[in-house]
């Protein structure tokens, strides 16, 4: 602190650097308020800044402090701030000199008592309750025979002992365990990459996929359990495809994740409980099925063969079925030398009636009758083969007279064809001529336009082009200075020539003075 006094000042008072004055101020504001309680709403909380520090502002009604939470704080408290918690921050007051402002440096954060959690939580469920997180609709039933059980717990407590004895005890099935820490800064992040992490596991995998998850933890106070109200946590049971058992606390012990759980158990045990059945019960189930069934297939038994018995006694003996049958057999066999001797009579009967017709006029008269109609039929052939011969020889004389005319028409037709030709070849030839015409007469035009257009046309008028030692057109005199070779283009041909006076050269062209003043050689007009 610098106690030099101004000789010139009208006062004798103490001066002071700013430096000096602002440490001033921060160390008489530490010893003060070294260690301090304070209760307050949190304002304008954005979570955890990247370098783990927190920043942020206590208010009530009437004023507002600026907080920090220093890093290694933040990850030793028993719940995340949030924002509008009322809490009671514990910590020194100090002040920062580079805006001449003072904040509150918490050591200790508790909420202001549990009825401000309570509000929370049920804030929180009101939130997620209105985006259909809880409804029953949505809750999937448990599998009745799990074959794996995934467990997301604490691998060091108590509860992963009780819950795998028990599972042991009623019904040893695979169990696979995803350790998490259950309390403190970063358990509610781990509990939700748990759940997460079972639901993308392949069912054929390496890993298997369980048919059913447990996620327990002791019981506890209220900032004990608060991870399981967090909102990521909820959100991961909800979306969480396989069926999720909540056993987080004693029975009393309520959290938002219970809500979001397809089943919430009292207790880890009473979990390990639902999640499968017993085993004795299920044997002792089974064999009472068994004798149950071989009960009833005897008693089918039996029933069959007492109404086997009942239909064969209304069933008539064999002799009763076989009477009539026989009695038929009988009256056909005494019928059957009678019914013999009546078929061979009328057989000879009917051999006598064809017999008589075969009389040898008889034949001699059908003989004659089949030679007649055999000569009509060839007389009727040779016929109907004259005419035939007929109309094929008047075919042949046609044909021979067509082709006998053929050559005349093929002469008429070839000279016809020649004569066309010739048309089309006159036709062609003329169309050729016009349209070479208008070619001609189109390249006239755009030659005159061209010459219209060119330069060369100007210089015949008087008019010169100068151009610079790079042969480019100069259009000013600014851009020519004194000693600087150039060439004049006239319409005859080009001279070169040596300025004497010029303009000031434009600003960045190079000096050109110490060039040749020999022309340039003419270079191409395009």
């Amino acid at each position: 602190m610098s106690n030099v006094f101004d000789s010139d000042s009208p006062t004798n008072l103490a001066e002071y650097s700013v430096s000096e004055l602002s440490g001033s101020i921060k160390r008489t504001v530490e010893t003060a308020f070294d260690q301090v309680r304070v209760r307050g709403e949190i304002s304008g909380y954005r979570g955890p800044h990247s370098s783990g520090h927190a920043y942020f502002s206590l208010k009530d009604d009437r004023a507002r402090i600026d907080a920090v939470i220093w890093k290694g704080t933040f990850s030793r408290l028993k719940f995340r701030p949030e924002e509008g918690m009322e809490v009671i921050a514990t910590g020194k007051v100090t002040t920062f000199p580079g805006s001449s402002k003072y904040q509150i440096v918490i050591e200790t954060l508790e909420p202001a008592g549990a009825g401000a959690l309570m509000a929370l939580i049920e804030e929180r469920k009101r939130k997620l309750g209105a985006e259909g997180l809880f409804d029953a609709a949505r809750k999937k039933r448990l599998p009745f025979m799990p074959r794996v059980i995934g467990v997301v717990t604490s691998p060091t407590g108590a509860v992963i002992r009780d819950i795998l004895h028990r599972i042991s005890d009623r019904f040893p099935v695979h169990v696979i365990v995803w350790p998490v820490k259950v309390q403190g800064e970063g358990s509610g992040e781990e509990v939700a990459n748990a759940i997460r992490g079972f639901n993308a596991l392949e069912p054929a995998g390496a890993i298997p996929r369980p048919d059913v998850l447990i996620v327990a933890r002791g019981g506890g106070s209220l900032e004990d359990l608060w991870s399981f109200n967090d909102e990521v946590v909820v959100r991961a049971a909800a979306e969480s495809r396989i069926p999720l058992i909540s056993a987080v606390g004693h029975e009393t012990d309520w959290t938002l994740i219970d809500y979001a759980a397809d089943v919430r158990a009292p207790t880890p045990t009473g979990a390990a409980e639902m999640a499968v059945p017993v085993k004795a019960e299920l044997e002792a189930q089974a064999a009472a099925l068994a004798a149950r069934l071989q009960g009833c297939i005897n008693r089918q038994m039996d029933q069959r063969r007492q109404s086997v018995r009942a239909l064969m006694r209304a069933l008539p003996s064999l002799d009763q079925l076989l009477a009539l049958p026989r009695r038929r057999f009988d009256e056909a066999a005494a019928g059957l030398g009678r019914g013999l001797e009546l078929n061979t009579i009328n057989k000879r009967r009917g051999f006598e009636r064809v017999a008589s017709h075969l009389r040898p006029d008889v034949l001699s008269n059908r003989i004659t009758e089949r030679r007649q109609l055999l000569s009509e039929r060839m007389a009727r052939a040779e016929r109907t083969v004259e005419r035939l011969l007929d109309r094929s020889k008047s075919r042949i004389d046609r044909a021979e007279a067509i082709l006998a005319s053929l050559p005349a028409r093929l002469k008429t037709q070839t000279g016809r064809g020649r004569e066309r030709l010739g048309n089309l070849s006159r036709h062609a030839d003329t169309a050729i001529r016009h349209q070479l015409t208008r070619a001609r007469a189109e390249l006239s035009a755009q030659d005159r336009v061209l010459q219209s257009l060119s330069y060369k046309n100007v210089l015949k008028r008087g008019y010169a082009v100068i151009r610079d030692e790079d042969n480019r057109p100069v259009s000013q005199a600014a851009a020519l200075s004194a000693g600087m070779g150039i060439a004049i283009e006239f319409a005859d041909g080009r001279v070169g020539a040596m300025t004497t006076e010029g303009g000031n050269p434009p600003v960045g062209a190079k000096k050109r003075g110490a060039k040749s003043a020999e022309p340039p050689k003419q270079g191409s007009l395009f």
